[in-house]
């Protein structure tokens, strides 16, 4: 019995890049064995979701996931609640493009991220699970809340592109005098924090925003997030923390707490009780504090790079 693809893209991902290239994308499944189809997004609501979850449940065996880190995520959450999962392969046609960049998939060209499906290696890959109260998102790359999450997704698409990680350190250094602190408490494997903080941070992979050495102790299958708690600093330690950052060194700071966990609650407690801080996943706003996360050990294959 033939194995069935289904390609699902964004057609105004990387300047629009993708329509152009879907029948070399549908060429190189059929080459590795599958019957392959194409899906294109519509700005409708939760198209990629809807249409990863019907393909899902029609018993496709592969679906391709191409476009932004968004387009990931939003393919993800179709199908990560499903007891039975297709396998996934992404194809980057972003701006930042984490995910691809930590499954080692070509970032500059899209027949070649394709191609990395014929060297049928795969990994079963870690999801993150986030629940806000009845409502139950996924993510495959962060988790984050606090005033520095800004950073995350603050920078508009059209100035990453142009300036590349350099986008982020003028943003960082533009939020320095506006940051504010939230009052909370962490709850996690190894312990409990409570206080002030600028951000926590929930990691999977160990790029984010386009930085290598955010999360250096990351690993992709072991069912466990990294967390880093980044505690009240004033503006000079920030930028210090921030350069720290760009080589892995920041986890020794002593404003930072750095450790693994499988699960994580955060809620707002004190003076900050009752605000609306929001949560980003995957660079978009999931929802809102209080959340719990669960890491799903090895929930989806991926086909991987080198």
């Amino acid at each position: 019995m033939t194995s069935k693809a289904r390609l699902i893209y964004n057609p105004v991902s990387g300047h629009e890049q993708m329509p152009k290239n879907v029948a070399d994308i549908l060429d190189v499944l059929e080459q590795a064995g599958y019957e392959a189809s194409a899906f294109r997004t519509t700005p409708e609501q939760n198209s990629a979701r809807n249409e990863a979850t019907r393909a899902a449940k029609e018993g496709f065996d592969l679906i391709v996931a191409a476009g932004g880190d968004g387009t990931i995520n939003e393919v993800v959450n179709g199908i990560a609640f499903l007891d039975q999962r297709p396998k996934m392969a992404i194809i980057p046609a972003g701006t930042t493009n984490d995910y691809a960049r930590a499954l080692a998939i070509p970032r500059d060209n899209i027949p070649d991220a394709a191609k990395v499906i014929l060297k049928n290696k795969t990994r079963k890959m870690d999801i993150g699970k986030a629940v806000f109260g009845d409502q139950t998102q996924y993510f495959v790359n962060i988790a984050a809340s606090g005033s520095l999450t800004e950073l995350t997704y603050g920078v508009p698409s059209e100035v990453k592109s142009a300036l590349g990680y350099a986008a982020y350190l003028i943003k960082g250094a533009e939020m320095l005098p506006h940051l504010t602190e939230n009052e909370m408490r962490l709850t996690y494997d190894d312990g409990v924090y409570e206080g002030k903080l600028s951000m926590f941070l929930l990691g999977m992979t160990n790029s984010i925003g386009g930085f290598e050495q955010v999360m250096p102790d990351a690993q992709l299958s072991d069912g466990l997030f990294q967390l880093i708690v980044v505690k009240p600093s004033d503006p000079v330690s920030m930028m210090k923390l921030m350069a720290l950052a760009l080589n892995g060194k920041h986890v020794d700071d002593p404003n930072i707490i750095y450790t693994k966990t499988r699960s994580l609650k955060a809620e707002l407690i004190g003076k900050s009780a009752g605000q609306d801080l929001p949560v980003n996943l995957d660079g978009e706003i999931g929802g809102y504090c209080p959340v719990e996360f669960d890491n799903l050990q090895q929930r989806i294959e991926f086909y991987v790079g080198k």
